[in-house]
């Protein structure tokens, strides 16, 4: 599942984590099972921390805990429970890649529920995938009313619940609402697994000590084990068609194309079966799936995200400053967007603009959201009401010196933004960290209007920034270690998936997509239209297809970017036909009409105009038309993409190949089951596959296609088939 690009590469880079010796040194020094007795109650305590991870020596541990406490005449009944703030959060994914040693997870669960007295989960935290399926194997189930995750994500990471979960939860809450948890993958909260009946009681205070009461109840009433998988599932009380409609819904799943069916399947095979019959076709699901590339780079995804946590040379000894209050400079729609994540993570936010009607307008967008999050039942009106609490507008710039951190939205102008930090350097109280949200231009311009340059750093949001998960940080030549570790805990706090990058143009992502976007360019001329080019990518599993992305961004929007950039003769003669469209007023969806055509709904039609277009450039500058075939699109933006990102990792504006992929699922509508562009080359195309491809673009188009020294590296290091 690692990848071994950064090898190939050449160079020194902080290496990836191996995940799997960590998870085993936890396994082997920490992690383990603690039993004690309350009286005639054994209380078995899942101890493996921070989560509780059900790595080997946890599954041992409960296997013989729950053995030795149904041999022990003096014991009526067991209580099984996790140390901290988890049950358990689920299976140590790594032991996927290295083997995992007997007991499986599945034998210890059926084991557990085959136990002759009866088996309580107090579920004092986090409930996830095999932690829910291990509370699931218990006869009765008591949640402390705090736990607000109980679920089975395995379809996330592209497999499904492989250890009874999906035969036992829909003999326990029936068989829609055991589609709902599996196929999404997304948790609930301990009341509504009260309502379905997924828990059997909530606990207010000690969920341990309430699990202790209640199975001290059961052994009082004579009530003995209640095996779920003894129950049968009547096939009459399930529609007929319920499962081929579930299927033909699924679209485009996140987790790509084979694991939302599969556990639909898995769920359809515990109807009308016995457990043992309905167990054999989950693992054989399950087994289909783990061999899949989806799952592997799902899982890769996984990791990497968690690995851009990591910055190479910013250890634990550097500590973020404490921030407390955000001011943002700007009520604009990135501004709004931004205080609106800031809101969501209880910062209290100072918002300042120039202007009373720019303040209102901006005030009024936001509470038009959180208003719309209230109606649309994802946030209550109290919470509602706490966030416009903590908004603080005001005209008074001089407000922002009582801010811990402040992030400068305004318009992307150099000039612009330096001024509002020479501002910035006079009013913003000392160790305050300056931040400019920028998605191009140069962080140390910025940071050189002020006398502070190690307090200046870039937080490239992305729209809108209430929901896109991304958060490029960029550092400065200047920028202090504590002012990024600050960053990225701040990006933790609202919720985004922070990525530290280093200071250049367009920085990771961005300048990765102009390299994509100039092929777009060069496609349509030479025959693939518009919409024949977002078909092939989305078809591929982009979110987006690039001409759409443009038109949704805004086609003037890279029109003036070129015009204040010198870029390349070959660029500005690619984008010709994109600046017409500019000058013409075809901004995109704001205007109606870009690349594609938008009715009010903005649902986008082709416009035979824009080929027409393209192919009259075409003709004046001599060149070939030709029907261009998906697979020849895909790989050429694919490639574009890829040989950018080897550059950034040789001149060290990112640290490694998994930050690029990272910063491309999380932020561009990359798809996870691919992995991301550099996973791709490396683990679907090959590495020297795609060099010599790139070889042979370069002998048809020239210099844009050269490959970089960084990526000749890389295959050249590669075996014949990657």
């Amino acid at each position: 599942m690692g990848s071994t690009f950064a090898k190939r590469l050449g160079r020194a880079i902080a290496p990836r984590p191996e995940f799997a010796r960590d998870a085993h040194r936890g396994s082997i020094t920490m992690a383990k099972v603690d039993v004690r007795t309350d009286g005639n109650i054994a209380v078995i305590t899942i101890s493996n921390p921070p989560v509780n991870a059900l790595a080997h020596g946890v599954r041992a541990g409960l296997d013989a805990s729950v053995a030795a406490a149904n041999a022990n005449p003096a014991i009526k009944a067991i209580v099984i429970t996790g140390e901290g703030r988890a049950f358990s959060a689920g299976a140590d994914i790594a032991e996927f890649r290295a083997g995992m040693k007997p007991p499986g997870l599945l034998e210890v669960i059926d084991r557990i529920e085959a136990s002759p007295k009866p088996v309580v989960a107090a579920i004092n935290g986090l409930a996830l995938g095999g932690g829910l399926e291990v509370a699931l194997g218990c006869h009765y189930r008591v949640a402390s009313k705090s736990v607000t995750q109980l679920g089975l994500p395995e379809v996330k990471i592209g497999i499904l619940p492989g250890a009874g979960g999906t035969q036992r939860l829909p003999r326990v809450i029936g068989v829609e609402a055991a589609l709902d948890l599996i196929v999404s993958g997304n948790p609930t909260v301990a009341a509504s697994a009260l309502k379905v009946g997924l828990v059997d009681e909530l606990a207010d205070g000690d969920v341990v000590a309430a699990g202790i009461a209640y199975a001290r109840k059961l052994v009082a009433d004579g009530k003995g084990p209640r095996p779920t998988s003894a129950r049968v599932i009547d096939k009459a009380s399930v529609p007929a068609d319920l499962f081929d409609k579930r299927a033909a819904a699924v679209g485009r799943h996140p987790s790509g194309p084979m694991a939302a069916r599969h556990c639909i399947e898995a769920v359809r095979a515990a109807v009308g079966t016995s457990y043992k019959d309905g167990v054999t076709q989950e693992q054989k699901l399950f087994s289909e799936l783990a061999a899949s590339p989806y799952a592997r780079a799902l899982q890769y995804a996984f990791f990497a995200e968690r690995q851009a946590a990591t910055v190479p040379d910013i250890g634990a000894d550097v500590k973020p400053r404490e921030v407390k209050s955000v001011g943002v400079v700007g009520a604009g729609t990135m501004g709004v967007g931004i205080a609106l994540a800031l809101l969501g993570a209880g910062f209290p936010v100072t918002i300042v603009e120039q202007s009373k009607e720019a303040l209102d307008t901006g005030l009024k967008r936001l509470k038009e959201t959180i208003d719309n999050a209230v109606l649309r039942k994802r946030m209550t009106a109290d919470e509602a009401m706490k966030r416009m609490v903590l908004v603080r507008p005001t005209l008074d710039f001089n407000e922002l010196g009582k801010v811990d951190m402040v992030i400068e939205a305004v318009f992307e102008n150099l000039a612009l933004k330096k001024a509002v930090f020479a501002k910035l350097d006079q009013v913003a109280k000392r160790g305050a960290v300056l931040a400019s949200n920028t998605s191009t231009l140069d962080i140390d311009a910025i940071a050189s209007a002020t006398k502070r340059p190690g307090d200046v750093i870039g937080t490239h949001f992305f729209a809108p920034a209430n929901v896109m998960r991304l958060l490029e940080i960029v550092r400065g030549t200047a920028s202090d270690k504590d002012a990024i570790a600050t960053a990225m805990a701040v990006a933790k706090r609202i919720g985004k998936v922070g990525v530290v990058v280093g200071n250049c143009f367009g920085f990771a992502g961005n300048r990765m997509i102009e390299e994509y976007l100039e092929e777009v360019q060069a496609l349509m001329l030479e025959g693939a239209t518009a919409i024949e080019i977002d078909q092939a990518l989305e078809a591929w599993g982009l979110a987006m297809g690039p001409n759409s992305m443009m038109d949704l961004a805004g086609i003037d929007v890279g029109h003036r970017i070129r015009r204040e950039h010198k870029f390349s003769d070959e660029r500005m003669r690619l984008y010709r036909v994109a600046d017409a469209l500019s000058e013409a007023g075809r901004h995109g969806q704001k205007t109606g009409k870009g690349y594609h055509l938008y009715d009010a709904k903005r649902t986008r039609t082709a416009d035979p105009a824009v080929d027409a277009m393209f192919e009259k450039e075409a003709a004046a500058q001599g060149l070939e038309r030709r029907k261009i075939e998906r697979e020849e699109i895909v790989a050429r933006c694919l490639l574009r993409l890829v040989n950018e990102g080897t550059r950034l990792i040789d001149e060290k504006i990112v640290a490694r190949p998994s930050d690029i992929d990272v910063i491309y699922t999380a932020g561009y509508g990359f798809p996870a089951w691919r992995g991301g562009p550099m996973w791709q080359a490396e683990n679907a195309l090959g590495l020297k596959a795609c060099f010599d491809r790139m070889k042979a673009l370069e002998a048809a188009y020239g210099p844009r296609w050269k490959p970089s020294a960084a990526f000749e590296r890389a295959a050249s290091r590669a075996h014949p088939g990657g």
